[in-house]
């Protein structure tokens, strides 16, 4: 069967497939998410595919998290825009194409999977996993200190801090109903959290909220 004689749905599902899969040249690429940009139906298809392929992301390191340190102090103090940065699909190598599809369709199940989130400073990393509802941080880093304590901000659009409580103990949990992207904050403040609405001690720590498949 050639490509003309596809139907358009079976051409924009295998359009989705490849872009989701990184094996488009650049401009195709490019046009694809453009497309899906503007294009509810084929963003759909996207979605679908991000979805079956969550698995193969199990073959590659987990990376740093952007450093949004600076950002996130231009907008405490005082408030600025903070920009966000789009992460694109790792390239594969176009000689397992067809075997993944055909993996991720037959194999795979769709399925929320927690995901690694880690926040990171000039000399500290708190380390979590979120499974949608749930932040659960494992505090492998030194003790807040005397009289101190670690406190955990979600910043949305609006540029403002919202406490999520205190990070104690080995392990904590922080239950929350934030949409992914939202940046995360670790404040180092007086021992009970910040006095007031706002963080007061400095700023550790940033990262983003990741998407839960």
């Amino acid at each position: 069967m050639t490509d003309a004689d596809r139907h358009p749905e079976d051409q924009d599902d295998l359009l989705a497939a490849e872009y989701v899969l990184g094996v488009l040249s650049r401009d195709d690429w490019r046009a694809a998410r453009d497309r899906a940009q503007v294009d509810g139906g084929f963003a759909a298809r996207v979605q679908e595919w991000e979805n079956r392929l969550s698995g193969l992301n199990d073959a590659f390191p987990v990376l740093p998290a952007p450093d949004l340190l600076p950002q996130i102090e231009a907008r405490l103090f005082p408030v600025q825009p903070v920009r966000r940065r789009r992460f694109a699909w790792p390239w594969l190598a176009g000689a397992a194409v067809a075997a993944s599809v055909t993996l991720a369709v037959l194999v795979w199940p769709i399925a929320p999977t927690p995901m690694p989130v880690q926040l990171v400073g000039e000399t500290v990393a708190f380390n979590a996993n979120y499974d949608g509802a749930v932040l659960e941080f494992a505090l492998d880093v030194a003790a807040a200190g005397q009289g101190r304590d670690y406190q955990l901000w979600a910043i949305g659009d609006d540029g403002v801090p919202r406490s999520l409580g205190l990070l104690r103990g080995p392990v904590t949990r922080v239950a929350t109903d934030l949409a992914p992207g939202v940046t995360l904050a670790v404040s180092l403040e007086p021992e009970g959290g910040a006095p007031g609405a706002l963080p007061t001690g400095p700023v550790l720590a940033t990262g983003v909220l990741p998407v839960v498949n």
